[in-house]
């Protein structure tokens, strides 16, 4: 599509293509060239950064990085727009009856929701969704991390501003009793204004990782707000929140919980105890270091499959592929593998070292890479906590949603022999159901802190082991 931009003084062109949908995959650092938009009129100047990443024929032809893009006057780019898919979640739940309104915010990653309450009858009232404008400074949080360190409070002020802005329009002038946001440790390191140089290094100990509460006037926001608390290291509130909607911490038999996307987490336990760790899988399963790699929306391939000796593709949207997305990255490798394009250890046979998969759309061998270090890592992960085996893993989370699971049990990203169930947004339910038990939240929420431990994979020399075992794209099975 095409899209006209008109820059206020002091306005950057790079922050008005974000709004617009552009990605920036590795947070603006101009190293990966996957926000290239085309100046189709006006002026762009092409930078130092541009020319180590377009050939000097596309910057001819108008092709320039979104990132470091900058103008005085009125620009139009095309650019192909797509509409995120963002998982929200209104099963009913049990409550407490009191009166008013409250609300529940799933800070993710990548991805926001935030969802009104009625807090006498358990209601959703209104939904809503965005991106996390962070990531125009990074799509992982590492790199929001580094960021951070380099520049203190600004994604602070930005997340802030922006669910202040969402709470506002479902809320229309409406006093809230309370809010409660959940989110990965890094989340809600930035959220809170706390120190996130603890995060940034081994053994990533961070020694605020408690809840963190909040008056109106603190975040001008329409009501109280709690950032309920981690579970330790990089495992956050969000998995807190998905052990209370799974049920994880009152099962009498184990059982476990992945969420599968950059910061992979795994939870695994009972009402016995619980042991729970991450990995850090990075932004493969949400196309991010993938050459052709995007989020799931308009023109990205989500499904592959094999048939006849060839690739059949479908296409978020019915149009022409632009890319691929995280489900569709595990298919193509699930279809390459049973195509015999690509080897058990990775390594793509066909000349050139590529996978075609659609006319402009193939994965290399990087990519590929990409993927075994990421399904290694979250595959090695569960491989350490998982004793005794589980009877039931859960998946969590957009990606658990809409990975096809045979393809992942293929390339053993998932184990072949425990039953395999999508929960969803399981965070933003189980923070819906700490909202709405306001006496019993504490006692809860207390009793799983204390049941629970937090593991260092890193630490553990024969994790090391287990993550050289599992980049194989082969099955595996529990013990």
């Amino acid at each position: 599509m095409r899209l006209e931009l008109q820059p206020r003084p002091g306005e950057h062109l790079a922050d008005l293509l974000f709004a617009a949908g552009v990605e920036f995959p590795c947070g603006g650092e101009s190293n990966c060239g996957g926000c290239r938009v085309r100046v189709v009129a006006g002026h762009v100047p092409a930078t130092s950064q541009m020319r180590e990443v377009i050939s000097e024929e596309d910057l001819a032809a108008g092709w320039r990085l979104a990132c470091t893009a900058e103008s005085t006057g009125p620009v139009t780019v095309e650019i192909e727009q797509w509409t995120a898919s963002i998982l929200t979640d209104d099963q009913s739940v049990a409550l407490e009856p009191r009166n008013g309104f409250g609300a529940v915010v799933d800070l993710g990653t990548t991805t926001l929701v935030v969802q009104l309450v009625d807090l006498a009858t358990g209601e959703v009232l209104g939904v809503e969704t965005a991106l996390n404008p962070q990531a125009r400074y990074g799509a992982d949080v590492m790199s929001r991390i580094q960021y951070d360190l380099q520049h203190p409070g600004v994604l602070t002020d930005l997340i802030r501003r922006e669910l202040g802005a969402m709470l506002r329009r479902l809320t229309q002038e409406d006093v809230l009793e309370e809010i409660l946001l959940v989110g990965n440790t890094a989340m809600h390191h930035l959220f809170c204004g706390l120190s996130v140089e603890p995060l940034a290094s081994v053994p990533f100990e961070s020694p605020t990782l408690g809840a963190v509460s909040f008056k109106a006037a603190d975040l001008d926001w329409p009501g109280p707000a709690t950032f309920l608390p981690n579970l330790g290291g990089f495992v956050g509130s969000d998995l807190l929140a998905g052990i209370v909607a799974t049920g994880l911490d009152e099962s009498p038999a184990p059982v476990a919980l992945f969420d599968i996307g950059t910061n992979g987490e795994i939870v695994m336990g009972s009402r016995a105890g619980i042991v729970c760790a991450s990995t850090a899988a990075g932004p493969a399963f949400e196309g991010g270091r993938i050459s052709k790699g995007m989020r799931a929306g308009s023109g990205a391939i989500d499904s592959v499959h094999p048939v006849n000796g060839a690739f059949e593709c479908r296409v978020i949207g019915g149009v022409d592929p632009r890319g691929i997305c995280g489900s569709g990255l595990v298919d193509a490798a699930a279809a390459a593998r049973e195509l015999d394009i690509v080897q058990p250890n990775g390594r793509v046979t066909t000349p050139g070292r590529e996978v075609l998969l659609a006319p402009g759309v193939a994965l290399s061998q990087g990519d590929l890479r990409e993927l075994q270090l990421a399904k290694g890592a979250m595959a090695a992960g569960l491989k350490m906590l998982a004793h005794p085996k589980p009877e039931r893993l859960y998946l969590a989370g957009a990606f658990g949603n809409y990975v096809r699971q045979a393809s992942a049990t293929s390339i053993g990203l998932l184990p072949g022999n425990c039953p395999v169930e999508p929960v969803g947004n399981s965070a933003l339910r189980g923070a819906r159901m700490l909202l709405l038990s306001p006496t019993a939240r504490l006692q809860r929420l207390n009793r799983l802190l204390e049941r629970t431990a937090h593991v260092e994979l890193a630490a553990d020399p024969a994790f090391q082991d287990l993550f050289a075992e599992s980049m194989l794209l082969a099955p595996f099975t529990l013990p």
